[in-house]
């Protein structure tokens, strides 16, 4: 896929997967996570597939970021102190502008997602304007995706 010829049905990236241990820092006074951090996790997850570095260059060179833009999360179990989870992430372009994100946050052994969440984020300049991403970005992003 060019960057030039985004799909006109999405077509889901590959599933990422990264872990994350969840501390006692991580919880309330129960022991299970609370819920804002759910979304520091799916960040995480996104970063690590970009990759900090390249977020890094494209904001040095091309000032050019990347907004939440809109989040639907539903939480469907508690993850507690001490679990290792599994932050699975795939995600399409849905134009030069904006990508959605599919996110799962799976605990041990478990036989469906805890949390699940479709977070939306766009690319913006440093005037903070909507702004097409770079062409190098999305063809990088698309490897695996046809």
């Amino acid at each position: 896929m060019s960057s030039n010829t985004l799909p006109a049905i999405p077509h889901y990236s590959p599933e990422h997967h990264f872990s994350v241990q969840i501390y006692y820092e991580d919880t309330d006074f129960s022991g299970v996570v609370y819920h804002p951090n759910f979304l520091k996790y799916f960040e995480r997850a996104r970063e690590h597939v970009i990759g900090a570095e390249i977020l890094h260059q494209i904001w040095q060179q091309q000032q050019l970021g990347f907004a939440v833009y809109r989040t639907d999360m539903v939480c469907h179990d508690g993850v507690e102190f001490a679990d290792i989870i599994d932050v699975r992430t795939q995600f399409y372009f849905e134009s030069k502008y904006r990508t959605v994100w599919k996110q799962s946050i799976w605990r041990p052994n478990a036989t469906k997602a805890a949390v699940t969440a479709t977070i939306e984020m766009v690319c913006m300049n440093q005037k903070r304007q909507l702004a097409a991403m770079p062409p190098a970005l999305i063809t990088q992003l698309s490897v695996g995706m046809e």
